[in-house]
């Protein structure tokens, strides 16, 4: 039997608790101190592990050196700038360095860009993580597809409807990326998930729906035939088991 995850150890003991359990009996059946139980009870979610502190390595004193290298690097012409072997044998040459050239390597790898941000001579590189809520957003795509048809090598489109919280999908292929197939994919996948996103459904710029882009403040003007598809939508929300039974056609027309 696999063994248990830390998440659902405590998921298993905030569920015994429910149960009745009190803490030594929830101790005994789990096999775990009373420190554990509690903090499974006050939170579902472990505690993530601790880092622990980088361990000291022979590179150490010579980081620094390193440092002031790559810094005059910044304003020195191209071909004058340190490779990682001439960095490497500087330091066994002018510093006696007793220490690897992979180590010096590792060092460089990670410290050069970090150099770079620091002088200002590139951007700092920050991650906005995303957030979607059930039901509110989805993602359209409809691309190329080659498939093998009767045993020849057959060029297809296919749609694909995303939700962006939960990642379930629906797809469909089609044999032409006319607008009617473009329609006909939104049909069927908001039939087989009941409903409509509550928020928003991005797209690129496709041509079922795009007219065209205007210039270069890329506005999109829109296809009347999409506007009123969109319009057909907008009443019927995610959960909803109302789903027209008219065809993608009459419905855009």
């Amino acid at each position: 039997m696999p063994r248990m995850s830390k998440v659902e150890l405590y998921a298993a003991i905030r569920r015994d608790h429910r149960g009745g359990m009190s803490m030594r009996e929830l101790e005994r059946k789990h096999g775990v101190t009373w420190r554990t139980v509690r903090k499974a009870l006050d939170s579902s979610w472990p505690e993530p592990r601790k880092k622990l502190p980088p361990r000291a390595t022979g590179l150490d004193r010579y980081k620094p050196v390193i440092d002031e290298i790559l810094r005059a690097d910044l304003d020195a012409p191209r071909k004058q700038r340190h490779t990682v072997t001439r960095i490497f044998h500087r330091l066994v040459e002018e510093h006696g360095a007793d220490v690897s050239y992979g180590m010096v390597r590792y060092y460089v790898a990670a410290r050069k860009p970090e150099i770079l941000v620091e002088s200002g001579k590139a951007p700092l590189e920050a991650f906005v993580p995303q957030t979607h809520q059930p039901g509110h957003e989805a993602e359209v795509d409809f691309g190329d597809v080659t498939i093998r048809l009767a045993g020849e090598l057959v060029t297809c489109y296919l749609f694909s409807f995303r939700l962006s919280h939960s990642g379930k999908a629906v797809h469909r292929v089609f044999a032409s990326c006319g607008q009617e197939a473009f329609f006909e994919g939104h049909v069927h996948a908001l039939r087989t998930l009941g409903g409509v996103p509550r928020s928003k459904v991005r797209y690129d710029n496709l041509k079922a729906a795009v007219a065209r882009v205007l210039g270069l403040s890329r506005a999109r003007v829109e296809a009347d035939r999409w506007i009123a598809f969109k319009s057909h939508y907008v009443h019927v929300p995610v959960g909803s088991r109302r789903t027209p039974a008219a065809s993608a056609t009459s419905m855009a027309a």
